[in-house]
């Protein structure tokens, strides 16, 4: 039972990953090519794709930490339990631990950050015109994410390590 609730969510998770991240980046290429392409063709000038751009290297940054998790690619320390391999569980135990202090550190900090900005009526990005806090809300998002995906890695390090014994 447990393990089916852990498919579903990792299969969500993946779905709200790879297609929000696909999207995302595919809107920004198109638009930053449309303004490169009528530039040099015409006078037009998108003012506003280099927003885009830029908001989408922010949300594609921290939704891809949910990413780097999934495909356990996160920064940790590697040479240690290469050389000592007797270390590997402790620092694999000790890096979980750490992403998910972090974890909850950006969603209480992503939500202090995001009240705020909803609450001042000025915070706007610079040629769209779109109200900051929607893109501040990709951080408590983000935070929750790597929270849950780091539980689905330590369950299944340990499931991995306990079917070994």
């Amino acid at each position: 039972m447990l393990k089916r609730i852990f498919k579903a969510v990792d299969r969500a998770f993946v779905f709200v990953e790879d297609w929000s991240l696909f999207v995302a980046v595919a809107f920004a290429l198109l638009a930053a090519m449309a303004n490169v392409i009528l530039r040099k063709t015409t006078s037009i000038n998108l003012y506003w794709s280099d927003e885009v751009v830029r908001k989408v290297i922010f949300f594609t940054t921290y939704i891809g930490c949910s990413v780097a998790i999934r495909s356990r690619s996160l920064i940790r320390i590697d040479a240690v339990p290469q050389i000592f391999p007797v270390t590997k569980k402790a620092l694999t135990l000790l890096s979980h631990l750490a992403v998910l202090v972090f974890a909850l550190l950006m969603v209480y900090l992503g939500v202090k950050m995001t009240v705020s900005v909803y609450h001042d009526e000025y915070a706007r990005t610079a040629t769209l015109q779109i109200r900051e806090w929607l893109f501040y809300a990709v951080l408590p998002l983000m935070g929750g994410m790597m929270f849950i995906r780091t539980l689905l890695v330590m369950v299944e390090d340990w499931r991995g390590s306990a079917g070994e014994g």
